[in-house]
């Protein structure tokens, strides 16, 4: 039986990394100039990155999609970091629904993926779902989300007060709604391929947006934050942006060690999570 174009695809693009590895230290040098001359391109354009991290997230979720459809499985997917993310989009949803942008287009997509993910997992994929390792508790992350929401939300006196703690609460679901995910992966010990590129797509898309958002508050002195409201809760947004970079990191370092090394699978110590 031939490879699929999935596996000719996976094996072309491993080739220049292969390459890369192999050259002397003053090509990588020059390699690396390169890199760091196109992040100082999307330094001078913040735009960019936000259109980029839209496109990693964008490339993320078809990787699902391909995942369900062509591969008839759901191993290595946490129901529980889906449901999480429905709750906190159908959040986002709610608190911007007198605003038709970019941004709520593509979070109401984004939600009608994830139910669609979520009812696959229940219903038509249940038996390859890997239940046993889906352990995280997260009635633990829901009710540290609630207190946190309570303790710190927007302080602007022409929304209602519980419009503001849904807000904050939705803000800090999305800070953790990965973690049941990185938890099963944990515990599986070993990621297969189109599972690891769909995380990764997440990492990146979160490193460029955790980037963007550091960028213009630089780039305005910090007066960006000022149109967040006031109080703790500019910095608690900035913040959680910060927070969940930092818990994709060491996924994501792993993921780019394997793909360097050329392992058609990502194993994970037991200490990565």
């Amino acid at each position: 039986m031939g490879a699929s174009p999935w596996t000719n695809l996976v094996r072309t693009t491993m080739v220049p990394r292969a390459w890369v590895v192999r050259q002397p230290p003053k090509t990588k040098a020059l390699i690396g100039t390169v890199v760091l001359l196109l992040l100082w391109i999307c330094v001078n354009d913040p735009g960019f990155i936000f259109f980029t991290a839209e496109f990693s997230h964008v490339a993320g979720i078809s990787l699902l999609i391909f995942k369900l459809i062509k591969g008839r499985t759901c191993a290595g997917l946490s129901l529980k970091s889906q449901e999480l993310t429905a709750l906190f989009l159908g959040i986002k949803i709610y608190c911007s629904y007198t605003t038709l942008d970019i941004h709520a287009i593509l979070d109401m997509a984004t939600l009608i993926t994830t139910l669609w993910v979520v009812y696959m997992i229940h219903v038509i994929l249940k038996s390859s779902y890997m239940e046993d390792k889906d352990n995280f508790s997260v009635q633990y992350l829901v009710i540290a989300c609630a207190l946190m929401a309570l303790l710190v939300h927007p302080m602007s006196s022409s929304k209602a007060l519980i419009n503001r703690l849904i807000l904050a609460f939705g803000c800090n679901l999305e800070t953790v709604a990965i973690m049941p995910q990185l938890r099963l992966m944990k515990n599986a010990k070993v990621v297969e391929s189109l599972t690891a590129h769909y995380v990764f797509a997440l990492g990146v898309a979160r490193f460029l947006s955790c980037a963007h958002w550091i960028l213009q508050v630089v780039n305005s002195r910090g007066t960006i934050l000022l149109a967040l409201g006031y109080g703790l809760w500019p910095g608690m947004v900035l913040l959680s942006e910060i927070v969940q970079t930092s818990i994709m990191a060491d996924f994501c370092y792993y993921y780019i060690k394997s793909v360097i090394e050329g392992h058609s699978v990502l194993r994970l110590p037991s200490d990565t999570v």
